[in-house]
């Protein structure tokens, strides 16, 4: 189905996915070497066709929002974030324009609260770029409403994984939950040739963990530093970029996950996942 603006919203219900959104405004720049980014950008670009129907709203979940509980946008339009630095100036006149959801902001808001994840509800944030960066190529109409629900502060993988199941219920209501970060994301690593065997063993593990039954599933996505190189990958500053995954795998319930999409780029294995 495709996600003109003519499609039919559904109440179907929906997967998860863990996206990759790739370095700043990557997608939008001229790189060396040349379509460095190109294959993130065509799985990007095929979001909306592989879901069963246009999602009523959509749930995203950046590395690039952190507070103390967790938060979520209730502005009617929020303004973007452009919280990347040193890039050509026409990066910082990208425009998202898709509206918010302030009634659903209220229910993610009672759902996490109900489930003992107290957070608030933030009228004044607008979306950073873990979110218009990959929803520009994933829904470029920019005509559904968006939500952003962010990371709490502890980066607690326990906490994360029992936000997402706070949040399961949304997909029956027709809600896109999209967990936004990176499988690696080490600033010194990337172009590095060193990493890229470490980042394809952390890759196999993290693969075999979400594709695991969810009891199992969970206790590894807990455990997550226990991983091959899981420091190398993420080191203290960039384990914020998987933790938009445990959200999502906590919203999962018992569906199995799966990895939809996965490249060397940089020198380094990323890889995308889907539930459901």
């Amino acid at each position: 189905m495709t996600n003109s603006s003519a499609s039919p919203v559904s109440s179907t219900l929906q997967p998860v996915l863990f996206v990759p959104h790739g370095a700043g405004p990557c997608f939008f720049m001229d790189w060396n070497p040349p379509h460095t980014w190109t294959g993130t950008a065509d799985f990007l670009k095929g979001v909306a066709s592989s879901l069963p129907a246009r999602p009523r709203a959509i749930l995203m979940v950046s590395a690039h929002w952190q507070a103390p509980g967790f938060c979520v946008t209730a502005g009617e339009q929020p303004e973007l974030i452009f919280d990347y630095y040193g890039f050509p100036d026409h990066t910082y006149e990208l425009t998202y324009p898709a509206p918010g959801d302030p009634a659903l902001a209220k229910r993610i808001d009672a759902l996490l609260s109900q489930a003992g994840l107290p957070g608030q509800q933030d009228t004044e944030r607008g979306f950073d770029h873990g979110i218009f960066v990959p929803l520009k190529l994933m829904f470029p109409e920019a005509d559904i409403p968006v939500v952003q629900l962010s990371l709490r502060d502890d980066l607690d993988p326990a906490a994360h994984l029992a936000a997402g199941e706070a949040l399961a219920s949304l997909r029956d209501e027709g809600v896109l939950i999209v967990g936004s970060g990176m499988s690696f994301h080490n600033m010194r690593g990337f172009g590095d040739a060193r990493f890229t065997a470490p980042s394809e063993a952390f890759d196999d593990w993290l693969t075999r963990a979400v594709e695991a039954e969810p009891d199992r599933r969970h206790a590894a996505l807990s455990n997550w530093a226990q991983a091959p190189h899981a420091h190398q990958c993420h080191p203290a500053g960039g384990e914020e970029h998987l933790l938009p995954l445990m959200v999502a795998a906590g919203a999962a319930g018992q569906d199995r996950g799966r990895k939809i999409y996965s490249e060397q780029i940089l020198e380094t294995q990323l890889s995308a996942f889907r539930f459901g």
